[in-house]
């Protein structure tokens, strides 16, 4: 259902349009994350218009108070999803220009999990007879997956060493190291897992994120990794920067990851800088 009158109020039109609006997401095979998301951000801009006259004007006040308490990214994602309502209502005149940001070509030091620090992550789990954890956490690094793709990690999978993920309305394959899928297996049978899902709680159902991001906080301490580094999606990245370093083949590293974009994968590929440093470092180039 489209609006077709040039204004709009908050109490009478909102409820109804942003039910639309989350229809059409789904219809679009937006991914769950996304529609969330999208609806949140909505229902923060439509909070923060508050029934006013809608106006090119009051979206760029909304822009300029996002700025000043958001970062440029975060800024451009709340606007992204407010400009997608405004094309789909019949209102593009309305939308707003992203802030320009400069491209970063090193990621920050303090966000950057290492090889090391992820093996003391899973040791930590594993000094606390929290094998699953250890486990998960190993999981996810070793094969690149995102923590909602747990779930085709199956006793089925490890039979045959790969997983059939579904995500974003994309199939591929992830294949499972051989090492991974006998430390499956061992803990398959120790916990009585015959069938299904592998990560699940007792009822047999996959767990939840937010679970698991409490988990890992919980060996920020006992491990000695800051926090700020500590959350399932570093695993991923620091599966791509691994795999980078060995292979150079971007193309292939974002076909294991499942992105539509090089450009995506690139960003997972960014390191601290540390490593550009030690190459200058060997060039020798300043006498000593």
């Amino acid at each position: 259902m489209m609006p077709e009158h040039e204004n709009f109020s908050y109490p009478k039109i909102l409820p109804q349009m942003l039910a639309d609006y989350e229809v059409y997401l789904r219809d679009e095979e937006r991914s769950t994350n996304t529609i969330t998301k999208y609806v949140r951000d909505l229902k923060a801009f439509f909070s923060f218009i508050n029934g006013q006259e809608f106006t090119k004007a009051l979206v760029l006040e909304w822009k300029n108070t996002l700025t000043a308490a958001y970062a440029p990214a975060s800024v451009n994602s709340m606007l992204a999803a407010v400009n997608g309502f405004l094309v789909w209502a019949g209102f593009p005149q309305y939308k707003v220009k992203p802030l320009k940001i400069q491209k970063e070509i090193f990621t920050k030091p303090e966000k950057e999990l290492t090889r090391e620090e992820y093996l003391r992550l899973i040791k930590a789990a594993n000094a606390q007879n929290n094998r699953r954890l250890a486990l998960l956490i190993e999981t996810i690094c070793a094969t690149g997956i995102r923590v909602s793709e747990l779930r085709f990690i199956t006793v089925d999978a490890i039979k045959t060493a790969r997983a059939v993920v579904d995500c974003k309305g994309k199939t591929r394959i992830v294949f499972l190291p051989n090492n991974l899928c006998r430390a499956l297996r061992s803990y398959c049978y120790e916990q009585k897992i015959k069938s299904g899902v592998i990560f699940c709680t007792k009822n047999g159902m996959p767990l939840d994120r937010s679970n698991i991001w409490r988990d890992m906080k919980a060996l920020c301490q006992r491990a000695h990794v800051q926090p700020e580094k500590v959350f399932p999606h570093n695993l991923r990245h620091l599966f791509a920067r691994t795999y980078y370093t060995l292979e150079k083949d971007i193309s292939r590293l974002a076909d294991l990851l499942g992105h539509s974009s090089i450009a995506t994968t690139r960003i997972y590929t960014m390191e601290s800088g540390a490593e550009h440093v030690r190459q200058l470092e060997r060039l020798g180039l300043v006498p000593a």
